[in-house]
C-alpha cells in the first residue's frame, strides 16, 4: 500500500439509530447514508460497519478517506452533506461517537 500524504484524514463515526435493530428503517438509513455520502467529490473509500464489540453499544460505523484537511472541510460544507445531517443524522441517530485520524 502506497504511504498516505501527512495531511490524509481517515474520518469515522461510530453510531446507534432510533430505528429497531435490522428493520426496513435502519437499512434504509445506512443505504441513503452511502448512497449520498459517497455521490460528494472528495469522500474516498466510504464503508458502511456493523459494530459487534460488546465492548461498546454504538451498531453501526461510516468510516471514510479524504486526501486533506480542505478535501475534508469541502465534505462538511458540502450540500448533501449538509442535508443529510439536518434532515435524517439529527433526526435518526439515537447518539454517536466521531473520530479523525491522521498518519
Amino acid at each position: 500500500m502506497a504511504e498516505q500524504s501527512k495531511e490524509w484524514i481517515l474520518h469515522s463515526v461510530i453510531f446507534s439509530l432510533k430505528h429497531e435493530r435490522n428493520s426496513e428503517a435502519e437499512r434504509r438509513f445506512l443505504e441513503d447514508g452511502q448512497r449520498i455520502l459517497t455521490s460528494i467529490p472528495t469522500v474516498t473509500n466510504f464503508h458502511v460497519y456493523k459494530q459487534v464489540s460488546s465492548k461498546n453499544d454504538y451498531n453501526h460505523g461510516f468510516a471514510m478517506e479524504f486526501a486533506n484537511q480542505a478535501d475534508y472541510e469541502a465534505y462538511n460544507a458540502h450540500p448533501l452533506h449538509v442535508q443529510f445531517v439536518s434532515e435524517r443524522w439529527e433526526k435518526e441517530v439515537e447518539k454517536f461517537l466521531e473520530i479523525d485520524y491522521v498518519k
